[in-house]
């Protein structure tokens, strides 16, 4: 359990720096009312983790420890979903209702198209 939990620790912290470098580059290049940083971590989080599972899934090629340190660790660190939530709240308290409503609709759709895609890249590299 103390591997797991180091694992996992170390994971969230590389996941959780990189997020931060990625959102102050996006903010810093493209600073637009529509959360763009985390919609793009969240949707390439996705990716990631749908890419890992899948070779996960399909072969031996992630032990259990990559596992924790890639897997629970950095994706877990990495993406935001709770920040998604935060600023949907901000979006919906300062009346921006389409935005709110497009934002919601392309990050859960784009979401589960990340994670498809991410699958299918696993499937097509290793076979």
């Amino acid at each position: 359990m103390t591997k797991q939990l180091l694992l996992v620790a170390l994971g969230g912290g590389v996941g959780s720096t990189f997020r931060y470098v990625t959102s102050s580059w996006i903010v810093k290049h493209f600073p637009y009312i529509f959360p763009l940083s985390t919609f793009i971590i969240n949707i390439t989080g996705c990716f990631i983790i749908g890419f890992l599972m899948g070779l996960s899934i399909r072969y031996s090629i992630l032990n259990n420890e990559l596992k924790y340190l890639l897997i629970v660790g950095f994706c877990g660190g990495y993406t935001t979903f709770s920040t998604f939530s935060a600023e949907n709240i901000r979006l919906f308290e300062t009346g921006n209702y389409w935005t709110l409503a497009l934002y919601i609709m392309i990050s859960v759709a784009s979401g589960l198209i990340a994670v498809w895609g991410g699958n299918i890249l696993s499937k097509i590299i290793t076979q």
